[in-house]
């Protein structure tokens, strides 16, 4: 069981109720008014064991990196839930909105989604799962805590990854698996020639840049090249 600040507020409503009619028996049926709301309260609060929790699974990171660890809460219960539910992790796991608000109808589910971002190496586990329902007077909450399996696995940090594709781009043209578009000895150029009736054809020639070359093609036959 846990009070709330409205119990704390009733409580100090008392101090008005003393001024008016001084006495101790004042002050003693002020807390038996304030303990009574409270046990009513709290015995109309839905009960925390009709939350049904179950974990997903959580793929291992690296350090630096963040994995989200999903929690499925159903209510199994005829009422409505109404609280609060908390989603604890060792502090080393590094975990963001393990805390969140708490309304399920009867039958209803919903998920609890909590960021992870180990700053330790090696299997960083889930603490306890805390629930907590209200009345409708919200002056007292039931609480429970269950354990609820669950661990996220930090591997050590891998900076380098991001060169790793241009890397591997690299091996596979040294070992020939991929195409390589660069062009070949014997293709740095091709030279222009003009037949004798005035046309011109290109012919690929494996002669050095320095090298001038002069080509012709036959007279009346455009694919017969004639070297000079």
């Amino acid at each position: 069981m846990t009070l709330t600040g409205r119990t704390a507020l009733l409580a100090a409503l008392g101090i008005v109720v003393v001024f008016v009619h001084p006495g101790l028996s004042t002050v003693f049926w002020w807390l038996l008014v304030v303990a009574a709301l409270v046990g009513v309260d709290l015995w109309l609060a839905p009960s925390t064991t009709s939350l049904a929790a179950q974990r997903l699974p959580i793929r291992s990171v690296r350090l630096g990196e963040t994995a989200t660890s999903t929690l499925t809460l159903r209510n199994t219960g005829s009422r409505t839930l109404r609280g609060a539910v908390r989603d604890a992790w060792q502090p080393s796991a590094g975990a963001r909105g393990e805390r969140a608000p708490l309304r399920l109808g009867a039958g209803e589910q919903t998920r609890l989604v909590v960021e992870l971002t180990p700053t330790r190496r090696g299997d960083r586990r889930a603490d306890r799962l805390t629930t907590r329902t209200a009345g409708p007077l919200g002056l007292a909450l039931r609480q429970r805590s269950v354990e609820v399996p669950g661990a996220i696995r930090a591997l050590p940090a891998f900076p380098s990854r991001r060169h790793l594709p241009s890397r591997l781009e690299r091996l596979r043209q040294i070992d020939g698996r991929s195409a390589v578009r660069i062009r070949g000895q014997g293709t740095e150029f091709d030279s222009s020639v003009t037949t004798s009736t005035g046309t011109t054809c290109a012919a690929s020639t494996g002669a050095r840049p320095h090298a001038a070359s002069t080509r012709s093609c036959a007279p009346g036959n455009p694919n017969a090249i004639v070297g000079s």
